[in-house]
């Protein structure tokens, strides 16, 4: 996530207020300032949109081929992830109509939904030929449905978790990787690599703070380690002994074995340290891979990939998804659609690989990308576990427990994007050497005691 991510208080999480930025916008076909969007009319969109790579290409692509052939002109203001929220959140939930189209993930989207932000796509995408919605892979569709059973966004890509490690180092450490690792086995690895060359690390984890940084990761360690952040009655468990356990292994690998700079680096900071040749392992989304296998990467060809580590379930993988969505208040649907459908569609997955290379196709969402000859004979690497990772998500099922909200990196509830991330600046200080993990997990307990008594009340 990368999710990356994918915070603030309980009232932004509802009502997802923001604060106002000084913001880097860009534009397909022209630049705009901040707050001067533009709208030209039927056959003009505003796209708000994170700055991610894969939607870079996007706003790279959008031209010359989706306005060429439709004749809509595509306004695009792209922001970092929090940035991006914050600006969602001030439009969407005042229905304010600056932007037809938005990035949002599987976290926001039935948040959103049940407000009556977003209008549903199902009908419409059941229309539409072209799409092909039962292509999408059935995870990534059911976390874009709310529970009145609508779909209320498309995915633009997806992504699930697992590890990533450098083949030829453990094979020149006489070690193995076993096919599927569990975190004990993942940390003797490490500290058999770490220091095995010059400069070496054993593994990067994140440690910066941000409920889509650290707390993801260490969320899904939490889940097999036996932990869950709140039981099924909304009790409150960050003090309990196995979210204690899960959260000590975590620090202590990190601060043993792991990347330099630890409690600033996240998913950016790991993925170039892998590039590098800095680590010799990375346990992180699905979508590094497609980085780590592209041509100006260091360590293309020699790295491996290995399902989530895990404790006591079966699986551990994240399930996360960047996607569109459409403001209710839009006065563009159609034209809104027809971005998003073609977006998301087989059709720019192969305009991708065309013009960029399979490497940077927007993948995770569709099945049929996976049976395509070509993508397998350029992403094989990595292609079948990133399938593999998402299809065995459990976002309803990922611990030993039952849950009183979806979700395996986070909480299906808008409190979590404050509380995740002031937890994980708590533990970022326990990587820091500046507190003990009890110590932190005490101050997170009471942070999560006051929202779990607002849905205990309800």
């Amino acid at each position: 996530m990368r999710a990356r991510s994918p915070g603030s208080s309980r009232g932004r999480a509802t009502a997802l207020t923001a604060v106002t930025l000084t913001l880097s916008l860009a534009t397909a076909g022209c630049y705009r300032g901040a707050g001067d969007v533009g709208n030209d009319g039927a056959h003009t969109i505003n796209v708000l949109m994170v700055n991610n790579p894969q939607m870079v290409d996007l706003q790279r692509l959008t031209a010359a081929h989706f306005t060429k052939e439709t004749g809509i002109k595509v306004n695009f203001t792209v922001l970092p992830e929090d940035d991006l929220r914050d600006k969602m959140s001030q439009d969407f939930s005042s229905q304010a109509g600056q932007y037809d189209v938005a990035s949002l993930s599987n976290y926001e989207t039935p948040i959103y939904a049940r407000n009556g932000w977003l209008t549903p796509l199902g009908e419409r995408a059941a229309k539409d030929r072209e799409f092909d919605q039962k292509d999408i892979l059935e995870p990534v569709r059911k976390s874009l449905t709310a529970a009145d059973g609508k779909i209320y966004a498309e995915p633009f890509y997806g992504e699930s978790s697992f590890l990533m490690y450098r083949k030829d180092l453990v094979r020149a450490a006489g070690l193995t990787m076993p096919a599927h690792p569990t975190w004990r086995q993942v940390a003797a690895l490490a500290a058999k690599l770490d220091g095995s060359r010059n400069g070496l690390k054993g593994i990067c984890l994140r440690g910066q703070p941000g409920w889509g940084q650290l707390a993801a990761p260490l969320s899904t360690v939490v889940n097999t380690f036996g932990g869950t952040w709140f039981t099924e009655d909304w009790k409150a468990k960050l003090d309990s002994p196995e979210f204690t356990k899960a959260t000590r292994f975590y620090v202590d690998l990190v601060r043993r074995h792991g990347e330099a700079g630890a409690p600033q680096a996240g998913y950016t900071e790991c993925l170039n340290d892998m590039q590098q040749g800095k680590v010799a392992m990375w346990y992180d989304a699905t979508a590094g891979a497609g980085s780590l296998e592209s041509a100006d990467s260091k360590v293309a060809g020699k790295v491996g990939y290995a399902p989530a580590p895990v404790e006591r379930t079966g699986s551990a993988g994240w399930l996360y998804t960047w996607a569109w969505g459409i403001q209710k208040a839009s006065t563009h649907q159609d034209a809104a659609w027809k971005f998003i459908s073609w977006a998301s569609s087989k059709k720019y997955e192969r305009l991708v690989a065309k013009e960029l290379g399979w490497s940077r196709a927007p993948g995770g969402k569709r099945a049929s990308l996976y049976r395509d000859p070509a993508y397998v004979k350029e992403s094989g690497a990595f292609a079948p576990a990133t399938e593999q990772a998402i299809r065995s998500a459990r976002p309803d099922d990922p611990g030993v427990q039952p849950r009183p909200a979806p979700g395996i990196q986070f909480v299906g509830i808008p409190e979590f994007s404050d509380l995740g991330t002031k937890v994980s600046q708590e533990i970022s200080s326990a990587i820091a050497g500046k507190q003990s993990v009890p110590a932190a997990l005490e101050h997170g307990q009471r942070l999560a005691e006051e929202v779990a008594r607002a849905y205990a009340d309800r």
